[in-house]
């Protein structure tokens, strides 16, 4: 089955759906180490959304929003357990740096939790390279902010 991906925003019914399935996600992993991380996390500042779908059914998303007048941050990126290993998440990846590059930025940055191996893995293997923590993740140990040039 084909993926399809669509670019909406942060008002997308499927999207918020999805959303929820990676917040519990994130709680089960995290516990209430979480409740740090979800305040950056507010739907109502993005604006560029993409959401993957496989036989009409939302299975993915990820997100980007504008963090400086350089860079866009990945945010919200999520894939399904059933969906995982397709490529999906490179898929979303490279049409919210495609969408970046349109909007005219240079770069995009993202964070993750230190302990999210497969994220890393997906991250380095699509040209992320690790940074120094910026913004609100300033000092956090936990955190692995990385960044990538478009």
């Amino acid at each position: 089955m084909a993926i399809h991906l669509h670019r909406s925003d942060a008002m997308d019914a499927h999207f918020r759906s999805l959303v929820q399935q990676l917040d519990a996600d994130l709680d089960d992993r995290y516990g209430s180490q979480q409740d740090f991380y979800g305040q950056f996390n507010a739907l109502d500042s993005i604006k560029y959304v993409v959401v993957a779908y496989e036989a009409e059914e939302p299975i993915a998303c990820g997100a980007i929003k504008a963090f400086d007048a350089q860079a866009m941050e990945v945010k919200r990126m999520f894939v399904q357990k059933q969906a995982r290993g397709k490529g999906v998440a490179t898929q979303i990846l490279n049409e919210l740096e495609d969408w970046a590059r349109f909007l005219g930025y240079a770069a995009c940055i993202l964070q993750l939790a230190g302990n999210q191996a497969e994220a890393l893995a997906l991250y380095h293997k699509n040209g992320y390279r690790q940074t120094a923590n910026f913004g609100q993740y300033i000092g956090d140990e936990d955190s692995i902010c990385m960044r990538k040039e478009l």
